[in-house]
């Protein structure tokens, strides 16, 4: 289905105030995808596929914390609906091929007049936040224990004297700690209400 004239100008009817929209690039050579917020659900263009969800159709929201390569501190909403495929929506944007740009204040924005649109047209979507538990509590439990591991080679290097090996694996060892642990920290599982969203996944 393909927006209508109308949506594809930003404007739900002429003359009207332009829908508040959002847009970002998945990939350099990809072309960028739109979403738009029209009177009666969300615009979506998004290469190929295009269309519009209504709000009442929206089923299932979650909110995570997705880092990249490129982008450290990058974040990821994804909308389940009857009836389309699911958008994902994602806080930074290619801008070359070396570089992610972050687009916090647009993205805070755009899922702020979602969810509030969402609340004022009765829909009762369920709003979750993280990973999937399923995925979420086995990741942790690997995460201790590679990091227990790495904990127990460093004494041991130390124990025997071999103090290089034993900096290389304590220096591994804290940045693998600081990036899994923000991680698991930021996408712990669990659900929000529509006028109360999680800060550490709203940047």
């Amino acid at each position: 289905m393909e927006l209508s004239q109308s949506e594809a100008a930003g404007g739900e009817a002429p003359g009207a105030e332009a829908a508040p929209a959002y847009t970002y690039r998945p990939s350099l050579l990809g072309a960028p995808f739109v979403f738009r917020l029209m009177a009666d659900g969300v615009a979506f263009q998004a290469g190929r596929r295009s269309g519009t969800v209504p709000y009442r159709d929206i089923r299932r929201i979650r909110l995570s914390f997705k880092p990249a390569s490129m982008q450290s501190r990058r974040y990821l909403t994804e909308i389940w609906a009857d009836g389309a495929p699911k958008l994902q929506i994602v806080s930074s944007t290619w801008k070359s091929m070396v570089e992610q740009v972050r687009q916090d204040g647009d993205y805070t924005a755009f899922l702020v007049e979602l969810h509030r649109r969402l609340a004022a047209s009765g829909a009762t979507p369920v709003y979750e936040r993280g990973s999937p538990p399923l995925l979420y509590w086995p990741g942790l439990v690997l995460f201790a224990a590679v990091a227990l591991s790495l904990a127990a080679l460093t004494v041991r290097g130390l124990q025997s004297g071999a103090m290089a090996g034993a900096l290389f694996v304590a220096a591994f060892l804290a940045l693998f700690l600081w990036q899994g642990g923000q991680f698991f920290r930021l996408n712990r599982p669990g659900s929000y209400r529509p006028d109360d969203l999680p800060r550490d996944l709203v940047p």
